[in-house]
């Protein structure tokens, strides 16, 4: 009787602790884990159009909940990641295209690398507690010929292991100076493996402390190389969409193995994991990578900058919602992530994203301020796409209407994308109105931007 009694007394406690435990998951601080994918389009998101097959993001978005008005700061990658990790429009940063070269950079009036002495998402985190780390691309300074590029502890990261286009290269992966090589220990077809295992160990190490991890995959950005058993090690060439396919079946099937992971930690609960893309696909077969929507990467049509949004975070959202009325941009993940993380920011007027935090939890609400985005300043290095893709380079979205145009005012689009999503109904002549009203918005706001 005694052991059956202490048995059962010890049962009690553990399920006690459990309980206590979990409950203190959810009051405590989530884990936020921002998945960025490389030039993946909205349309490779089988919950989103159904062309190709990802089950384990649907299951994310199945598990919490997924926006189709969500767009990303630029329709290309470097501008696209600053806009993200500074709640800035990046124009005001002097990105407007990839870092490249030093001389290459201005020809294209831009910087070398970001200003480490800008507030960013994870030095704000940071100031709550947060552990933080960076696992994967970053392109926001260093590689090729710029030496000089500020670490990433200088942003506010406390971990990291970075590609090649950064200030410190991480030598399983960055045998040679370029996106892959046969040299990398790590190899091509297995690098989202490593950094999803680079997350993993960062939870672990730091599961008692909230943390903060940017999971920024070089998948799926061409070359597309792929390790299959059904296909070879080189399935294909490595801009064929078979190829492609590969690298996503991939792709897929590790951030199922990120989200089991989350699970075995005892973290699942109380992590708050979001999933996007920096910029539209390319190529873009048929359209289908952009779910029809015209453009691509480098493209101020909806697809280069409309991208895949999904959130899941069990302990404080529900399932399986999609809110299609909810215009949100990648500049609000700043202001929204702090407030989520319990922070309170009292200088608003530094940042150009909104607070959109009841949006991730599922409450659908309308924008205050318009969307505004520029890619490129001048026509010597911004002439791709071609046409029909190639849009003009400044882009202006206030409720359902879009409207584009060139920075001498030439180019002049709009679009009611309620009733055109696909853009191609250019409507500018039946509403004068609104092109004066809209032009001189985007024109004021572009005469604005600091001068390089």
């Amino acid at each position: 009787m005694y052991m059956y009694l202490r048995s059962k007394l010890l049962l009690c406690g553990l399920l006690l602790l459990s309980a206590s435990d979990g409950i203190a998951q959810e009051n405590r601080s989530p884990h936020i884990i921002l998945i960025l994918s490389d030039d993946l389009g909205i349309g490779d998101i089988s919950c989103y159009f159904g062309k190709y097959n990802t089950p384990n993001i649907d299951k994310i978005a199945a598990e919490g909940g997924r926006l189709t008005n969500y767009y990303s700061a630029s329709p290309v990658c470097s501008p696209s990641r600053a806009g993200i990790l500074t709640g800035k429009s990046p124009a005001k940063l002097h990105f407007t295209t990839f870092l490249n070269t030093r001389e290459d950079n201005k020809r294209k009036e831009q910087v070398d690398f970001l200003d480490p002495n800008i507030t960013t998402l994870a030095k704000l985190l940071k100031a709550k507690g947060y552990t933080t780390g960076h696992f994967g691309k970053w392109h926001l300074g260093g590689g090729r010929d710029v030496t000089n590029a500020p670490n990433f502890d200088q942003y506010g990261f406390d971990a990291w292991a970075g590609t090649y286009e950064s200030p410190d290269p991480d030598p399983a992966i960055t045998a040679t100076d370029w996106i892959w090589s046969d040299q990398d220990s790590i190899k091509r077809w297995n690098r989202t493996a490593y950094f999803v295992d680079k997350t993993l160990s960062f939870l672990k190490e730091n599961k008692d402390k909230p943390c903060y991890v940017n999971l920024w995959t070089d998948d799926v950005h061409t070359p597309w190389v792929a390790g299959d058993d059904e296909t070879g090690r080189y399935p294909g060439k490595p801009g064929e969409e078979r190829s492609f396919e590969a690298v996503l079946k991939e792709f897929d099937k590790q951030l199922g193995r990120l989200m089991d992971g989350l699970k075995e930690l005892g973290v699942d609960e109380n992590t708050l994991v979001i999933f996007t893309s920096d910029n539209g696909p390319l190529p873009n077969f048929r359209q289908d990578r952009s779910a029809g929507l015209r453009g691509t990467k480098l493209s101020l049509y909806e697809g280069g900058i409309n991208m895949p949004f999904i959130v899941r975070w069990p302990a404080k959202i529900a399932q399986n919602w999609v809110d299609s009325s909810s215009i949100v941009s990648a500049l609000d993940l700043l202001p929204s992530l702090v407030d989520i993380a319990g922070g309170n920011l009292e200088v608003d007027e530094l940042f150009d994203g909104e607070n959109r935090a009841m949006v991730l939890h599922g409450e659908a609400s309308p924008r205050k301020n318009p969307l505004i985005w520029e890619y490129g300043r001048n026509n010597t290095f911004f002439n791709f796409p071609q046409a029909p893709n190639r849009s003009p380079a400044l882009a202006y979205r206030e409720g359902s209407w879009k409207f584009l145009m060139n920075q001498d005012k030439s180019g002049i689009e709009l679009y009611d994308l309620a009733q055109d999503r696909s853009e191609s109904n250019n409507i500018a002549e039946q509403h004068p109105d609104l092109v004066v009203k809209f032009s001189e918005k985007l024109l004021s706001w572009w005469q604005a931007l600091p001068c390089f």
